[in-house]
């Protein structure tokens, strides 16, 4: 059996909204909506926040414990060598790379992709993510690394943006890794529901406000549904850039 870690990486450190994962939504911190939808996984063994060695980090601990799931420390700056070391000591054999800016996180496309990388799994695939061609709203990005593959790239990867962002060595290297992408039946790629900036968070409560209610987990289509009837909570943050590889 294939031990599945999801690896959530967290810090306080934003240049756009420092201490985001930390904002109170609907009576939760963000960081505890992700980890709450990741756990809806079916397929998902073991949860782990990586989180940084920075004195500003240790908040994030403490609310890892509080939710009773895994913590480990590493790099700022090397999130790749945090991942790495994290899938290391945790015996993972497939990663699950997911972010803590991301509170509408759907556990249900996570598990359809895992699905079919398990399919793939004895034909070498290295890496499938559901960004390499963007069919999903932002927000909602997944990606699913093979450990020997994280360690191939922990060893070789040299430029600062391919340890900043961990994956990128991968995807812009075909040649040398079997990738997968995974799309949506229907384009969702223009809706924007990932935590930035303060418009970011504007839109989320928006969203929160109208489909989260105790122990209720809402999934694509329902916020789909609901913008569809509201298109306005579209229209607070679908301006908003996301930033580019390697920019502060």
């Amino acid at each position: 059996m294939s031990k599945i870690v999801a690896i959530i990486q967290a810090r306080m450190g934003s240049t756009r909204l420092p201490g985001k994962i930390m904002m109170d939504l609907c009576g939760k911190t963000v960081l505890e909506h992700v980890i709450i939808r990741v756990k809806q996984s079916k397929l998902i063994d073991e949860i782990v926040i990586a989180t940084t060695v920075k004195q500003d980090d240790d908040i994030i601990v403490k609310e890892a414990e509080r939710l009773g799931v895994k913590h480990f420390r590493g790099s700022e700056e090397d999130v790749l060598s945090r991942y790495y070391y994290a899938a290391r000591e945790n015996d993972a054999d497939i990663v699950v790379r997911i972010t803590s800016d991301c509170p509408v996180i759907d556990a249900d496309i996570i598990d359809k992709m895992m699905i079919n990388f398990k399919k793939l799994y004895k034909s070498e695939i290295d890496y499938m993510s559901n960004t390499l061609e963007r069919t999903f709203p932002r927000g909602l990005d997944a990606e699913i690394i093979r450990f020997e593959t994280l360690k191939k790239v922990f060893e070789e990867a040299r430029k600062q943006f391919e340890r900043e962002h961990v994956t990128p060595y991968i995807y812009q290297n075909p040649d040398k890794f079997k990738l997968i992408g995974f799309k949506n039946e229907i384009d969702y790629s223009s809706y924007r529901w990932t935590l930035d900036t303060s418009e970011d968070f504007q839109a989320i409560t928006k969203i929160y406000e109208q489909l989260y209610f105790e122990k209720k987990i809402f999934w694509l289509n329902d916020i789909i549904d609901l913008i569809d009837r509201n298109p306005e909570i579209k229209g607070i943050n679908e301006f908003i850039e996301q930033k580019k590889l390697g920019e502060k």
